[in-house]
């Protein structure tokens, strides 16, 4: 084997796994992005993986790549940075074992990530949300699980991979009620509940049974939910709320559109930012600032305190009924 192949297992070995000790979907996520580079040197350069060399990995090769990853693959600007992220992580463990190549690796060090546009967050009203939970159907087994996920999800803005490894042993209902999840970073938080949602678990939990170290929102065959079927779930359900609430048509909505409107609903209460960052388990506080950018009121609020002297604040309104149809259109 040539230089690339063992500096590639030693990444994995030493650099990720002993001396980072990544989780289990970093190294999945940094896997697939080596397998489409590997395809993509062996289709474009004739040699086997195991033949290639960090010199057959040059910037121009990895721009190349990238460029694949849009044009052919169809993967968005986001998905481009993450694999390039892995490159340059691997790079950067390649320039310690071999400064022989150091030029060639500063050079794939050099590329930088592609910006991109960052769209508004998604969320739901209170009137969505309502319909939204209101959709299942509470007589049947599956109803009454799928009901307590999605208020679990909404109330306490939990990543989808925090909700698939829920255990029961997880909740707590007693004083002082909370669920405690292992997050992103393996960061363990916990997040009260409220009323609602103590006796909404409690009923489920007493229904469902189960042992301490089984998952909470299991399938019938009393397996964990995976996050594909979470989301399937939870498009299932907007489709049947938009039927009592019509602007979810407009929406795509998502397991994450549920982890923004507890986010969303916590912000329009008064909670401050650095809560809410610790309430959704973010690294940087500057990562909740996206929600005061999709809050529209508290920009209102602003503009009303900024109003010119003598003149009213607030929304016109049409003065007849009528008129408010035509405006509504």
């Amino acid at each position: 084997m040539t230089t690339l192949a063992p500096t590639l297992e030693a990444f994995f070995t030493e650099r990720l796994l002993r001396q980072r000790h990544a989780s289990p979907h970093t190294v999945a996520a940094y896997r697939d992005t080596f397998r489409l580079l590997l395809g993509y040197a062996q289709e474009h350069t004739g040699k086997a993986p195991s033949a290639l060399s960090i010199e057959d990995l040059d910037a121009p090769f990895i721009g190349g790549f990238l460029e694949h990853l849009e044009q052919q693959r169809h993967n968005g600007v986001r998905t481009r940075n993450a694999r390039l992220a892995a490159i340059h992580s691997l790079f950067r463990y390649a320039a310690l074992r071999h400064p022989d190549h150091v030029d060639a690796i500063a050079r794939v060090l050099a590329i930088p990530s592609k910006r991109h546009e960052r769209a508004l967050v998604s969320f739901l009203s209170e009137p969505e949300l309502a319909a939204l939970l209101a959709a299942p159907n509470v007589e049947t087994w599956l109803g009454r699980r799928d009901h307590a996920l999605l208020l679990v999800a909404a109330q306490c803005g939990l990543r989808v991979s925090e909700l698939t490894r829920l255990l029961c042993d997880d909740v707590h209902l007693g004083q002082g009620p909370y669920v405690r999840c292992h997050g992103k970073g393996r960061k363990e938080r916990v997040t009260p509940f409220s009323p609602i949602t103590v006796n909404t678990l409690r009923r489920w939990l007493s229904e469902r049974g189960g042992q301490p170290q089984d998952p909470l929102f299991p399938t019938r065959r009393g397996l964990p939910l995976s996050s594909d079927a979470v989301a399937k779930l939870v498009a299932k359900y907007a489709g049947t709320a938009a039927l009592a609430c019509p602007s979810l048509l407009r929406k795509r909505v998502t397991p994450h559109t549920l982890r923004h409107t507890a986010a969303m609903r916590l912000l329009q209460a008064g909670v401050d930012t650095t809560v809410i960052a610790l309430w959704l388990g973010h690294e940087q506080i500057e990562t909740t600032a996206i929600y005061l950018h999709a809050d529209l009121t508290i920009k209102e609020r602003a503009l009303e305190r900024t109003t010119p002297p003598g003149s009213v604040p607030g929304r016109y309104h049409p003065p007849d009924p009528l008129l408010t149809f035509l405006e509504s259109l």
